[in-house]
Order: C-alpha cells, then structure tokens, then sequence
C-alpha cells in the first residue's frame, strides 16, 4: 500500500499556491474599485473526535469585505484522523473497521456586492482512506445571467478537461447539472460548471496525472472568474437588480444547508464553524 503522505504534502502546498494567488488577484480588484480591503486569516486547529490522539491538523480561513466582493471566503485545510463510524461508511473507501483518512484542499466562495457580477464556487481537494482519490470542481452562480460569462466559464473548464482529462468535460458538466440542483425549488442554483470526485490514485504515475487535472481546473478559475468580475463590475444596477440577488442568495444558502456534501464533511469530522460556514451569504432574503 502506497504511503501518501508525501503526496498530500506535496498537494497542500499547491493549494495553498493557488490560495496566495487567488487572494492577491481579488484584492487587486479591490483596489481597482477604490477599495484597501484585503483577506484576513484565521489559523484554526481540528477539533479531535473522541479516541484520536496526536496532531489531527487544520487550516486557515480567510475572508475579505470590500466594494466588489461583498463577502469572499478562501479556505485551505490539511486535517487527518478517524471519521465517526456511524460517517465513515458514507465515504469512499472507508468503514465502521477502517476509518482513518486524510485531506487537504481549497474551498472558495464569493459573494459579490453588484447584482450583475456573479457569485461563484471553486474546490479541489485530495482525499486518502483505504483508497486515493482527488476531487473537486467550480460552478458560477449569477443572480442576473449573461450568456456571454456563462459560455466563458464553461470554456475554460472544458480546456482544463481537454488537457488534465481529455474527454471528461460532458460527464463533468453533467455531473455539476445534477449535483447543484436544489429539490424542493426544482431549480438549479446557477448556471453550472464542473464536478468531479474520486479519481482515484493506484500508483505514483495515476497521482501525478490526477494531480495535473486538478491544477489545471485551480488555474482555469483563476484565469476565467476576475475577467467576468471586470466586465460586470462597472454596470449600473437597480433596487429590483438587488432583491434578485437577495433572493437568489436565499436559494443558495438553502442548497449549502441542506444538499451540501462538503458542509456535511466538514461538520462530521471536527472542521472548523466558522470556516465550514463562510460559504453562507452576507445578506438574504426569503419571500
């Protein structure tokens, strides 16, 4: 059996890259806007379950309030332990017998102060238990659609697929149709993107290629979403534009709530309130 604790290192480190990167390109934005906002970070320690012994890690949740981004949160973690056993059988590759694990990733969500800039979600993690599997994916959440940013987002996602997963982009898109659907409102919570999971790691070889995908996606997001936040930035909006998007929010936060995977993730195996959270909107509305 494959000792990936290197492997998680050496993914953490890209994450936390990609965090650094993300955060000074948002708040260059700020900047633009005339506004000195910037991230602030909170270093925050896994809550050990009962049993576990030793450094069961944690993470950095970092969040700015500016004139553009009404409420963006960056989040980079690295924790390890046992899952609760009652959780464990729900998760790929581990049991009730076997339910230790590992995982590290990024998670972002950003709320935007005009009405006609999207909000948007971006994750990628790698995850061990008995098995090896990265996942992750990003999908744009326009409160005020424009078909021109959505096939933008689209686009850069399916070159990322091209060239980490050559012919996975339909499934992938697919899969964010089915999974970003809320139920009860029987409606899709925006206009989609992409999701994957367990693309699993026999070997070495399998890692460093999954590795590569997850890369790629990381950097698409960071090349596609600040262009579509410059482009709508400017647009004047309406009193109407923004109960729209308070509405709309209001949509979001019940799929985060109530579907969310990786809210459920988090809460279950001793994350961190606050950081598990921070996807929630800053201001909502129900009718």
């Amino acid at each position: 059996m494959t000792d990936w604790t290197p492997f998680t290192a050496r993914a953490r480190t890209w994450f936390e890259h990609l965090r650094d990167a993300i955060c000074a390109e948002f708040e260059a934005i700020e900047r633009e806007v005339g506004s000195e906002a910037t991230f602030e970070y909170t270093p925050w320690k896994r809550e050990a379950l009962e049993g576990e012994a030793g450094d069961t890690g944690g993470g950095t949740r970092g969040v700015m309030k500016g004139k553009a981004f009404e409420k963006v949160g960056v989040n980079v973690s690295t924790v390890g332990g046992g899952f609760a056993k009652d959780f464990a059988a729900s998760v790929h590759g581990a049991s009730a017998e076997n339910n230790a694990f590992t995982a590290t990733g990024i998670s972002l969500v950003a709320h935007m102060a005009n009405p006609h800039v999207p909000a948007v979600h971006m994750n990628t993690r790698f995850l061990t238990t008995t098995k090896a599997w990265f996942g992750g994916g990003a999908d744009l959440n326009p409160p005020i659609p424009y078909d021109e940013d959505t096939a933008e987002f689209h686009a850069a996602f399916k070159a990322a697929c091209d060239l980490g997963a050559p012919g996975s982009y339909d499934r992938y898109k697919a899969w964010a149709d089915e999974y970003f659907y809320i139920p009860h409102r029987g409606v899709h919570r925006g206009v989609g993107g992409i999701f994957y999971d367990h693309r699993e790691c026999a070997d070495e070889a399998q890692w460093k290629a999954n590795f590569a995908f997850t890369k790629a996606v990381g950097e698409a997001f960071l090349a596609v979403f600040p262009r579509i936040v410059r482009r709508r930035l400017g647009m004047a909006w309406s009193p109407a534009d923004k109960a729209r998007q308070l509405e709309w929010r209001g949509r979001y936060a019940e799929f985060n709530l109530v579907y969310d995977r990786g809210t459920l993730f988090g809460l279950k195996t001793g994350g961190n309130i606050d950081a598990i959270l921070m996807s929630l909107p800053p201001e909502a509305t129900w009718s």
